[in-house]
């Protein structure tokens, strides 16, 4: 149970840490000119729908019973990745 807390409490913290960076990434976009700012929008809501997702993929996760940990557990890590690669891909068009 130790293992699934501490997987749990870092999910919770990566999630926190994309939150600081989607309003970094909303910031830098209020900073470009319109037809950028257009593009950069469209690219941040696409990374709030992934990060609702990964949301509730943590809350199936915190609910989940033994039986069913490996299997929601997968699930989160998809969207954890999914959401992570989103960044990277956002991050690379702002730079």
């Amino acid at each position: 149970m130790a293992d699934r807390d501490q997987y749990l409490k870092q999910f919770k913290e990566q999630l926190d840490q994309w939150n600081k960076e989607l309003a970094r990434l909303q910031e830098k976009a209020e900073e470009a000119q319109a037809d950028a700012r257009l593009r950069y929008e469209a690219e941040i809501e696409d990374l709030r729908q992934r990060r609702e997702e990964a949301r509730e993929r943590m809350k199936e996760m915190e609910q989940a019973g033994e039986e069913f940990w490996d299997d929601v557990r997968q699930r989160a890590e998809k969207a954890w990745n999914e959401l992570d690669e989103g960044f990277r891909k956002a991050w690379s068009h702002f730079r």
